[in-house]
C-alpha cells in the first residue's frame, strides 16, 4: 500500500511494520544538491527503535539504501528512491483475528478485509515514520543551507510538563503494562515572510495534513492554538513594529503565520500524541472469525510512549512541508 503527499515536492511511502522492507520515493528535487549521508543517518538514529528504556526493545538500524536519485552524494534530478530493511520482525506476536482497541486493526478489516498484512499495525504502524524521516532529513539539510532551522522538543508527557521528572511518566506507565501520550513543540527560525497562501493553500493546511499522517497524532495547533479561544482580541492580536528593514510583531500568538502566510516571526506549532494503543492490560475486544466477544492483552514489543521518537518525525515532516511550499513560490506566476 502506497501513500503520497506534496505539491511540488512529492513524497510516497510504502511497506508495513512486518513487511520485508519499507520504501520511500521523493520526487521534485533538482540536480546538484549535496546531502551529507552521515548527518542523515544521525538524524534517523534519533527515531530508530531500541535505543533507550523509553522505547520499544525492537532493534532496527534503519539504514536507508538509495536505489536512485544520487550521483555519489549529489542529487541527479531523478526521483530519489530508498528502501529500509525490516530486520527484526516477529509477526507471530500478533493475534490478527482480535483487533486491538485504540488501533486501526478493526477499521483496516472493515475496509480491506484480509488483503493487508496487519502484523504490528501493517501500514498504519509507527514503523512507517522511518521512510518519512528519510525525506524529512533531506529536507532539513536543504533548509539549513538557506538559514532555516527546524527544532522540536517534548513539552509534556501525560500530565507532566517539561522538567526533571517528566520522563518518569513513561517508565511508570511501562511498569504498569500501560502507555502514555504527550505533546511535541516545533519551532522554525529563519523562515522568510510571504510563504503560503489563503485558505487551502495556507501553511497551516499543508503542515497539518503532513502531521496528521503520523500515526498516533490526535491534535495540531499553531501559535496560541486552542488557548486563543479563551483570549480577547486585545490579548491575542500581535502588534506590529519596525525592526531595522523588517516589520515584526511584539508577541507571537499567531505562531509565525497569518492568513496562511508566514510573517517572518518564528513558526511555532505543537503536536499532541495519544497513548500507544498496544498495552499489556486486558481489554475487551471481539474475535473477527467467530464474531464473539473476547478479551485481549497485547504482547510483543511496543513503545510505552511514542513521543520521544516522534520528535524527529515532527521536525522532518515540518521541514518537508516548508520546502515544498518554498519550491512552489519559485514557480513563475
Amino acid at each position: 500500500m502506497q501513500s503520497t503527499i506534496g505539491k511540488k515536492l512529492i513524497l510516497s511511502i510504502a511497506g508495513g511494520s512486518h513487511e520485508p522492507e519499507l520504501q520511500m520515493t521523493l520526487a521534485g528535487l533538482p540536480a546538484g544538491i549535496s546531502i551529507d549521508f552521515d548527518q542523515l543517518q544521525q538524524f534517523l538514529k534519533r527515531r530508530a527503535p531500541g535505543n533507550s528504556s523509553y522505547t520499544t526493545p525492537r532493534k532496527e538500524e534503519d539504514i536507508p539504501v538509495f536505489l536512485q536519485g544520487f550521483s555519489g552524494s549529489i542529487t541527479d534530478g531523478a526521483p530519489i528512491r530508498a528502501i529500509i530493511k525490516n530486520t527484526n520482525i516477529r509477526p507471530g506476536d500478533y493475534k490478527l483475528e482480535v483487533p486491538r482497541p485504540g488501533h486501526a486493526d478493526l477499521m483496516a478489516h472493515f475496509k480491506y478485509q484480509d488483503r493487508l498484512n496487519m502484523s504490528g499495525g501493517g501500514p498504519f504502524s509507527g514503523r512507517m515514520t522511518a521512510p518519512m524521516c528519510v525525506a524529512g532529513g533531506i529536507a532539513l539539510q536543504i533548509l539549513e543551507k538557506e538559514g532555516i532551522r527546524t527544532e522540536a522538543r517534548i513539552v509534556s508527557i501525560g500530565h507532566k510538563k517539561a522538567g526533571p521528572h517528566m520522563m518518569d511518566e513513561i517508565l511508570k506507565a511501562k511498569e504498569e503494562n500501560d502507555s502514555v501520550g504527550g505533546v511535541v513543540e516545533c519551532r522554525v527560525t529563519g523562515l522568510p515572510a510571504g510563504i503560503g497562501g489563503p485558505m487551502f493553500d495556507g501553511v497551516e493546511s499543508q503542515l497539518a495534513a503532513l502531521l496528521f499522517g503520523i500515526p498516533a497524532v490526535r491534535g495540531v495547533e499553531f501559535g496560541a492554538g486552542f488557548q486563543a479561544a479563551s483570549m480577547r482580541g486585545s490579548q491575542h492580536n500581535d502588534e506590529f513594529f519596525v525592526h531595522g528593514d523588517h516589520i515584526r510583531t511584539r508577541t507571537n500568538n499567531h505562531g509565525g503565520i497569518l492568513g496562511g502566510i508566514t510573517s517572518g516571526m518564528p513558526l511555532i506549532l505543537r503536536v499532541a500524541f495519544k497513548p500507544t494503543p498496544s498495552i499489556g492490560i486486558s481489554q475487551n475486544s471481539v474475535n473477527l472469525k467467530t464474531m464473539e466477544n473476547t478479551t485481549l492483552s497485547t504482547v510483543g514489543r511496543h513503545d510505552p510512549c511514542v513521543v520521544p521518537r516522534g520528535v524527529p518525525v515532527v521536525e522532518g515532516l515540518v521541514a518537508f512541508g516548508l520546502l515544498d511550499l518554498m519550491m512552489l513560490e519559485e514557480e513563475p506566476a
